[in-house]
């Protein structure tokens, strides 16, 4: 299964339904060649929405009914988009007061099967029933332990989101030969001005 917006990148997408929320993190404009937010209007994104709604059944076997958005739920989208980075990447609100302790919500059903197998089933329509698929998949990642390996890369001029892969998750770069090298670069750099002052 490809995931469109992950696949813009080169990049191997992440297993199960987990391959949906990066997707959506990599429909922002990121990458060196600054792709297109595939979220800008409406078009774009009602594209995005029906590839990743097919991705899903592709890679769960749970169909899903089609996702209309409209532009006011486009612009709720971007805005579980970016708070969906932020966790990614590990930011810090720098907002007046306590931080929230609940950035989103959305609905969601347990359904016991005839197999005996306990399923959460995503719920809600339009651009909530995207955020359900992608809180839905983001909680059996985290239960499975592999939510952690998804990330964005440390490089501040890429947002792109990464499966890490290494064995140790230590991974900080989408590519290390585009971001990587330039930041060890720069710190290279850095490190000789400093030793010759």
């Amino acid at each position: 299964m490809t995931w469109p917006a992950t696949a813009r990148y080169g990049l191997e997408a992440a297993p199960g339904g987990l391959g949906l929320v990066q997707d959506l993190l990599n429909t922002v404009a990121a990458g060196a060649h600054r792709n297109l937010d595939l979220l800008a209007d409406l078009g774009d994104a009602q594209r995005w929405a029906d590839g990743a709604a097919a991705g899903w059944t592709a890679v769960t076997g749970q169909p899903v009914p089609r996702v209309v958005l409209d532009a006011d739920g486009l612009e709720e989208l971007r805005a579980f988009r970016g708070d969906l980075h932020e966790v990614t990447a590990g930011g810090q609100r720098e907002e007046a007061g306590p931080p929230a302790l609940v950035l989103h919500c959305t609905a969601a059903s347990l359904q016991l099967g005839e197999d005996g197998a306990v399923r959460l089933e995503p719920r809600g329509a339009g651009w909530r029933r995207l955020a359900s698929l992608v809180l839905v998949a983001a909680f059996e990642a985290q239960l499975a332990d592999t939510r952690r390996r998804l990330k964005t890369c440390r490089n501040p001029c890429c947002r792109v989101a990464f499966y890490d892969r290494s064995r140790n998750n230590s991974g900080v770069w989408h590519d290390v030969r585009t971001c990587g090298n330039a930041a060890n670069l720069r710190a290279y750099r850095a490190r000789q001005r400093a030793r010759e002052c």
